[in-house]
């Protein structure tokens, strides 16, 4: 918000069709997290960003922080972050470049098998944000307990409210907190000039939505990366 450069991505997945045609998530993530699958494509996503992350390297582009989504399903895998560690070494990516996101429910699974994990992420240096923040009734005690780096606001915050100035007061309480416990906060899902001011008086660090731009091919960000390289003042 401060300097009105892309500082991060998220790295998102579609699924190309034989048609050419695409099947975006909604339509297939829940059969994949129901029969397990979402494990896999899971690890297969972080592969695919610690290569794009190599060839940044490679060829002398600007690096930011790519974001993993990572399904609860992996809790119950004990090397879970020993994989990580292993895949991230093979392309001699450091772990700093690389946000683990976790969905906020997952806190109501195993609140000591998480922090356990949790910590383990961090030892490995991997960056840890928390996806989907003030949906469910965890929200203070994952703040007070959890070693979080980022929340990620969830975008229901930035919905029609039919009292605004309520919304509005627990935004800046969030981003009050957040900054005292010296968590990132990102606000997701933003699309409108209104919502951008009223996120940058209360001290938003990163806003991720349409507004700034749509989700769009590797190549077509790697460009927008570029460019953004070159108007740098020197």
């Amino acid at each position: 918000m401060a300097s009105e450069t892309v500082v991060g991505a998220e790295a998102l997945v579609r699924w190309e069709a034989s048609n050419a045609s695409l099947i975006y998530p909604g339509e297939f993530i829940p059969l994949f997290e129901h029969n397990g699958f979402i494990t896999k494509l899971d690890f297969y996503m972080f592969e695919q960003v610690c290569q794009l992350i190599r060839g940044w390297m490679d060829c002398g582009q600007t690096i930011v922080t790519v974001s993993v989504n990572f399904s609860r399903r992996h809790l119950a895998n004990a090397h879970f972050i020993d994989e990580l560690v292993e895949i991230a070494k093979r392309y001699g990516v450091p772990a700093h470049n690389i946000e683990l996101e976790l969905t906020e429910s997952i806190i109501f699974e195993n609140e000591d098998l998480l922090e356990t994990v949790l910590n383990k992420i961090h030892a490995a240096g991997f960056t840890l944000s928390m996806d989907d923040f003030g949906t469910g009734y965890s929200s203070l005690g994952l703040l007070k307990n959890l070693p979080v780096d980022v929340i990620k606001i969830d975008r229901s915050f930035f919905t029609d409210h039919s009292d605004s100035a309520r919304a509005n007061a627990v935004i800046e309480s969030i981003m009050l907190m957040a900054k005292k416990l010296h968590i990132v906060t990102v606000a997701e899902g933003i699309e409108s000039r209104e919502h951008i001011d009223l996120l940058r008086a209360a001290g938003c660090d990163i806003v991720q939505g349409y507004y700034y731009a749509k989700p769009m091919p590797v190549e077509q960000f790697a460009a927008l990366m570029q460019q953004q390289t070159e108007h740098v003042p020197s």
